[in-house]
């Protein structure tokens, strides 16, 4: 949440049933802006990052609305572990009003994340995306990116019109076609994946991609075994590849462990 203290726990573990959590969190101005419009929160079951669009503090107003009314969701009995795709899409659907209400409809945010539950009494990533923040899962040496960009250039490198390499120069990189509190579009795209002992998950913000490539990403996440110095890491990467943006990112590691 821009992160405030309430919404991150200063001890950055948790359990699920099989698995032991622990996470890292950060976020920089980046070296050219003026202001932090990305909002992150960190708070088991609940790792999201926004990316605030609109200036004049309208995008930062509209990225701690999302994460704020995501936090909610650990309230729910359970703790949030019996969520589903439909109960967190309720709360963006709740998020995406109350920023139109806020702003006036003049700003809107991104939004990239998971939720940690709990499916036959096993331990899932129920990811989440909506616009260019992304989700990668490290597993066995190899990061794979789990969300898909809701970009101009993603439908163009869907369409072959572009290749990645072309995509991350093109002038209509910035451009997202689906946020919250802006556009027609508010639905997420849901992806639920086994949550096994060795998983590291990524969520950050196109700050980060925008100046890293995939390979330089991954090296970092293997190199740190500390999911804080890799969000450190990460960070300081992108602040000496130009810093054009807002960065923020969350490492989260599931460790073998019972509740």
């Amino acid at each position: 949440m821009n992160p405030e203290p309430d919404a991150v726990p200063p001890a950055a573990h948790g359990a699920a049933r099989g698995v032991r959590l622990r996470w890292g969190f950060g976020t920089d101005i980046g070296l050219v802006r003026e202001n932090n419009e990305d909002s992150l929160i960190a708070l088991d079951p609940v790792f999201a990052v926004a990316d605030g669009m609109g200036g004049h503090e309208a995008g930062e107003v509209a990225s701690a609305i999302c994460v704020r009314t995501l936090a909610k969701i650990a309230e729910l009995p359970g703790g949030g572990r019996k969520a589903s795709a439909g109960v967190v899409q309720q709360y963006l659907l709740s998020a995406n009003a109350r920023i139109r209400e806020a702003t006036g409809s003049r700003a809107g945010t991104t939004l990239a994340g998971l939720v940690v539950v709990e499916r036959s009494g096993q331990p899932n990533w129920l990811v989440m995306n909506i616009g260019d923040s992304r989700i990668y899962r490290l597993s066995a040496g190899v990061l794979t990116q789990i969300s898909v960009d809701h970009s101009a250039v993603q439908e163009m490198v869907d369409a072959g019109h572009l290749t990645r390499a072309q995509a991350a120069v093109h002038p209509r990189r910035n451009v997202v076609t689906r946020a919250l509190g802006a556009g027609d579009e508010a639905a997420a795209d849901f992806w639920l994946l086994p949550a096994a002992p060795g998983d590291r998950m990524l969520v950050c913000s196109d700050g980060l991609t925008g100046e890293l490539e995939d390979d330089a990403i991954a090296a970092i996440l293997a190199a740190e075994g500390d999911p804080q110095a890799a969000v450190d890491e990460l960070i300081q990467a992108a602040l000496r590849s130009g810093g054009r943006d807002n960065v923020t990112a969350i490492v989260i590691d599931a460790q073998p462990g019972d509740a």
